[in-house]
């Protein structure tokens, strides 16, 4: 139940830590087509995981027609569905960071 205290007042008075980046006036339209450029890299290499993913996964079901009836065939199924998928959305998964990490480092100079 006291007063309350008037927020302290906090003074910078040294340089800002880290690279400082002075942009010149006629950039900015440079920068505007690096980032249209960057941005359809990245779209292209997006596309291209879905499809990468899309594929083996989507011939599953042509897999699981082709297996036989049975207790074998259940099996194999069930090996299909648990275990198969994983590699290949871990290998996509890390070809994508890979390449929109490069992707990133080429325009930002990395």
């Amino acid at each position: 139940m006291g007063a309350e205290r008037t927020p302290r007042r906090e003074v910078v008075t040294g340089a800002p830590a880290g690279r400082t980046r002075t942009a010149l006036p006629d950039s900015f339209a440079h920068d505007d087509l690096v980032v249209r450029k960057l941005m359809r890299r990245q779209v292209r290499v997006g596309l291209l995981a879905c499809s990468l993913l899309a594929l083996p996964l989507g011939l599953f079901p042509v897999v699981f027609r082709l297996l036989p009836d049975g207790a074998a065939g259940r099996g194999a199924a069930w090996l299909l569905l648990g275990v198969a998928p994983y590699p290949v959305l871990l290998a996509t998964g890390a070809w994508y960071v890979r390449r929109a990490e490069r992707n990133e480092g080429d325009v930002s100079g990395r």
